[in-house]
Order: structure tokens, then C-alpha cells, then sequence
């Protein structure tokens, strides 16, 4: 298998200093080799309008923002960052499960949108999706924070990405329940704190409510809840949901995968195995076998 990580550096520099009537086309240059991650959905995908709605950056305003954030990733070495630490990921997750499927795997790293008061603040400047089979999807912007974590959030997804691949666990959008997704996430967690330890191996998103007795007992009344339409409030909570058009069911932001981290740590404690050991494990296992520990 190999990791392909496309060079948008380049191709981002080129979209922000060019006229503005040239921008969408060069955007849609950019995102085609990634186009592969929609392939589920109905329909053919505006790419332009996809990578807008979903916090890209802009290609009509905030140009030397941009421009300036491009630089302080290319000064920090993102890229090579990015490859070497999905390289190293994978030699640890293929010394603890060396039968699994690794597809070749194409990432696509872009600059989010300045602009955007959600994705800069409840957010905390960093999107990504790597639960489609063969594509990883970064949306980031440098904050020192964010920084610090890149290689923790590339594996994060890199996790995702071997669970749901072909011979993996199977992800069917209309009964997956949220107990899935909500361990899925503490698994990539506790990958990402295996290779980087606890303090940048945690997505940030859940930190400020780990310990939160209230917020664990809310998510794991949702456990249950199926369908992928409403997992969106259960993992990422209210603030995000309704930004996207879904009921708000009283949790805070990052709540699902706070609950994920206690639900995998206490399954862990409790089987002996590592993160890497455990990347397929069944979610119903991992949910019974934590409970029974916390409860």
C-alpha cells in the first residue's frame, strides 16, 4: 500500500494569488484526486461547494490570511510531518494486527476558513473525516494547539480509516448506532496517545468534559440511537448539531468523544490489550465490558 499526500501546499499558494475567476477551477484541480471520499454519496458532488460548506478556506476574501497560515505550515513541515507519522502508525498498527486489509490511502490537507466563527471557535480551527476506506481529509488551521497535535490527528483518522476498510467493521448508515461511533472515536484516541502520549494524543474537542459524570451518563443513554443522521448531537454535541440542522439533546461540544475515551480506557484496563490490538474490536464489547468496570 502506499499514503499518497497530495501537495496542496503548492496548490493552495496558487488558488490565493490568483485572479478571483480562476479560483474555483483551481480549486477543483485540487480536490479531484480526493474526489473518491464522496463516492457514497447520491448523486455527482460540487467539490467547490462541498470543501466551502464544509469550513474550506474561502476563495473570495482573507487571501493574505491564508497565504500567511499556508506559510506557518509549510514552515513547520506539515506534510512531511503528516507521512512520516501515518508511516510510523502503520508499522505499529501492522506489528499488532498484521492480517488486516491497508488500502492505499490518499490525504488531502487544507487550510480551514478564517472567516468562519464556528470552525475557528467551537471547532477549535480542525475538521477531519477519515472514515471512508482510502482517504484521509484534514481541515486545519495553525493554531499553535493544533500544531503541536498534527501527527496525533492525521493517526486519529489513520485509525478510522483501517477500522471501516474492506475485511473491517462494517458501517451501515441506516442502522449504525451511536455507541459505534462514540468508541470508534475513543479508539482513535487512545491509537493517537499510544504513539503520542495522553497530552497530544487527545482530540481537543473532547477534553473539557473527560471527567464529566453528568456528560458520560447523557451519551450513554444515546448509545442505542440509530442511524447516521443523528449522530452528529451525540458525538460532536448541541452547538455543532444545530449548525447542521439537528436537535439539540443537552450536551456540550466534544461530549461523544469524551464518553469514547472513558468507554475504551476502562475496556482496555480492563482486557489488557492496546489500542493497536484492539482496532476491530466490536463496539457492543467494548461498551459492555466498560460499563461493567465503571459501574
Amino acid at each position: 500500500m502506499t499514503f499518497t499526500v497530495l501537495d496542496t501546499y503548492t496548490a493552495m499558494r496558487e488558488i490565493l494569488r490568483a485572479p478571483a475567476a480562476d479560483r474555483p477551477s483551481l480549486l477543483k484541480a485540487m480536490l479531484e484526486p480526493a474526489a473518491g471520499m464522496y463516492r457514497y454519496f447520491p448523486g455527482e458532488v460540487d467539490l467547490v461547494s462541498m470543501h466551502l460548506m464544509a469550513s474550506g478556506f474561502p476563495i473570495d476574501r482573507d487571501e493574505d490570511r491564508c497565504l500567511e497560515a499556508l506559510e506557518t505550515l509549510r514552515e513547520a513541515d506539515a506534510w512531511g510531518r503528516i507521512e512520516r507519522a501515518l508511516d510510523e502508525a502503520l508499522a505499529v498498527q501492522l506489528a499488532a494486527t498484521p492480517d488486516i486489509e491497508v488500502p492505499d490511502i490518499t490525504v488531502l490537507f487544507t487550510l480551514g476558513d478564517p472567516g468562519d466563527a464556528h470552525f475557528m471557535g467551537p471547532s477549535l480551527g480542525m475538521t477531519a473525516n477519515g472514515s471512508v476506506s482510502g482517504y484521509l481529509v484534514v481541515n486545519f488551521w495553525p493554531f499553535p494547539e493544533n500544531l503541536a497535535r498534527l501527527e496525533a490527528t492525521v493517526v486519529h483518522e489513520l485509525n478510522h480509516n483501517l477500522r471501516y476498510s474492506p475485511g473491517g467493521v462494517v458501517w451501515d448508515p441506516a442502522t449504525v448506532a451511536v455507541g459505534e461511533q462514540v468508541v470508534s472515536e475513543g479508539l482513535a484516541d487512545a491509537f493517537a496517545r499510544q504513539l503520542y502520549g495522553d497530552e497530544l494524543g487527545r482530540a481537543r474537542i473532547g477534553v473539557p468534559h473527560l471527567h464529566d459524570d453528568a456528560v458520560f451518563d447523557k451519551v450513554v443513554s444515546g448509545l442505542e440511537v440509530t442511524g447516521m443522521e443523528n449522530f452528529t448531537v451525540w458525538v460532536l454535541g448541541d452547538e455543532i448539531a444545530t449548525r447542521f440542522g439537528a436537535t439539540p439533546v443537552g450536551l456540550p461540544t466534544g461530549a461523544g468523544y469524551a464518553v469514547g475515551n472513558r468507554l475504551v480506557d476502562a475496556y482496555l484496563a480492563a482486557t489488557g490489550r492496546t489500542a493497536a490490538e484492539a482496532l476491530l474490536a466490536d463496539s457492543r464489547e467494548v461498551i459492555d465490558t466498560a460499563l461493567e468496570q465503571l459501574r
